[in-house]
């Protein structure tokens, strides 16, 4: 299990800009994440989720994080 907190500290190290909210939709490992960055500006949507997945490929290799549901977008 994950906790929110670490999900955001993960993605922060990546999108240090990004704001992050993070829902458990089950288990401690089916998580909804948006997040809101400048650094997506210009970058495709799958572009956009290669950032996210890379600040938690462990997590996601791990299976600590079994399912993603990820919502991204530049601040308007």
């Amino acid at each position: 299990m994950i906790t929110a907190k670490e999900v955001t500290f993960l993605i922060k190290q990546s999108l240090p800009d990004a704001r992050i909210d993070v829902k458990d939709m089950g288990g401690g490992d089916h998580l909804e994440v948006n997040v809101v960055s400048k650094e997506f500006s210009g970058l495709s949507l799958v572009q956009q989720h290669q950032l996210v997945y890379g600040a938690l490929k462990n997590e996601l290799k791990t299976e600590t994080i079994h399912a993603l549901a990820l919502n991204t977008s530049t601040p308007q």
